[in-house]
């Protein structure tokens, strides 16, 4: 596993990026996220950039890399994955001799046009947090919430990789069939229950042969990092198309990610133990291992905010929705995703993403869709302007942050992802 703490995590070191050492900043020295960028408005090719403070190092242009192919930086081992991030701090570092040459390298964040972190070939979402899934689970299935496999086996669908965008991406309602309880047959139209989820977006790094499976102990070596991840969900197209297969339309419409890939290396201050409640089952052998009880998990902060258009028009700013984090959310962690995807042979790809599924909390303050937040919709939320929302509305914009912090570790961010709503 990346776990080891090293020079590059030291709370300690700054840059002579002066941005990077200011308080509360997402992409300080310790972090050192990758992404593709180009200047705005300028049509030129995506190339690899690092995030730090509010500008962006230009990789190919420092010479420590040859390509624009975020994929092959993906693919290398993690030996030349963790030489790289050390020589990208040293040469970020107050008092690096590269710093007047990489200066040239810098542009400001608010310059570039950003696009999804690396060529996806394939996305799989997972359903990680029991929380989620016992609250969703009660409105389809009162009787039976929480179906036996849950505790046993990560589940998780193939999902669309070709309508995944990076924040600031816009789409139209989605439209297709649905059903209300009292109809004798279906309609077809615009989406009524329109909903977002929480999600974090695990990124493959090195691939595996097809028909060899990833065992819990080199599973994160296949890990390259995470993003922030909305996967927004037409909930009555899904419960009328579900029965008996998993959903298709209902989630195929759009997906968005953040920026900013923050790589496994840079979360290792904020590792925590994996730990199940001792009366739930215990994972089977494939899925388990003595480092991943240990250390398996992340800790990673979560809020959702909401600014509908008619905020926007009032020069009003986003409220908050939900907040929780990881380690109160997740039943599963990235490695045992990993272990599992593979376990039949399936051969995973650099650029392959897979999600966490809704991360949602214990409480209802931690909920992680509207679907949860108003009970199905039956609980509409009033927002501070008076508006009510039961499902998303046209105009509507969705903001996801996420950000790590302890004490002896600088904090560090993974930006945030916006999507908006707009009619059909």
């Amino acid at each position: 596993m990346n776990n080891a703490l090293n020079a590059t995590h030291d709370p300690a070191l700054r840059s002579w990026v002066a941005s990077a050492n200011q308080a509360g900043c997402d992409f300080p020295i310790q972090n050192l996220p990758f992404g593709r960028f180009r200047p705005a408005g300028t049509g030129e090719p995506f190339r690899i950039g690092v995030a730090i403070g509010d500008q962006v190092l230009d990789l190919k242009a420092t010479g420590l890399v040859h390509t624009d192919d975020m994929n092959v930086l993906m693919a290398k081992r993690p030996t030349e994955r963790q030489a790289l991030r050390a020589a990208i701090s040293a040469g970020l570092a107050e008092g690096s001799e590269q710093a007047a040459e990489w200066a040239k390298a810098l542009l400001a964040q608010s310059a570039v046009e950003m696009t999804v972190p690396c060529r996806i070939g394939d996305y799989t979402d997972f359903y990680t947090s029991v929380h989620h899934a016992t609250t969703v689970g009660k409105q389809f299935r009162p009787d039976n919430p929480l179906l036996p496999n849950y505790k046993w086996v990560p589940i998780g669908y193939h999902g669309r990789a070709s309508s995944i965008g990076v924040s600031g991406q816009r789409f139209r309602r989605p439209q297709g069939q649905t059903k209300a309880p009292d109809a004798a047959v279906p309609s077809f139209g615009p989406s009524k229950r329109l909903d977002y989820e929480l999600e974090l977006g695990w990124f493959v790094a090195q691939g595996n042969s097809q028909g060899e499976s990833i065992g819990m102990d080199a599973a994160e070596a296949h890990l390259f990092g995470v993003t922030l991840f909305n996967d927004w969900s037409a909930r009555d197209i899904q419960g009328w198309e579900y029965q008996p297969l998993g959903p298709f339309l209902s989630k195929n419409f759009a997906s968005t990610v953040s920026p900013w890939l923050v790589t496994t290396e840079a979360l290792a201050p904020f590792r925590v133990a994996f730990e199940r409640p001792a009366d739930d089952p215990q994972p089977l052998p494939y899925l388990d291992s003595e480092t991943n009880r240990a250390q398996g998990a992340f800790s990673i902060e979560l809020e959702v905010l909401l600014q509908t258009a008619r905020m926007r028009e009032a020069g009003e700013g986003p409220v908050r929705l939900s907040r929780t984090n990881t380690t109160r959310a997740a039943y599963w962690t990235p490695a045992q995703l990993i272990a599992h995807h593979t376990v039949n042979g399936c051969n995973l790809q650099p650029g392959d993403l897979l999600g966490s599924g809704t991360l949602s909390g214990p409480e209802a303050s931690e909920a992680g869709s509207l679907m949860e937040l108003t009970s199905g919709g039956k609980q509409p939320i009033t927002l501070p302007n008076g508006e009510q929302r039961s499902f998303l509305a046209d105009g509507d914009a969705l903001i996801m942050r996420g950000w790590c912090e302890r004490d002896g570790a600088a904090r560090i961010g993974l930006g945030e992802v916006v999507g908006t709503v707009e009619p059909k």
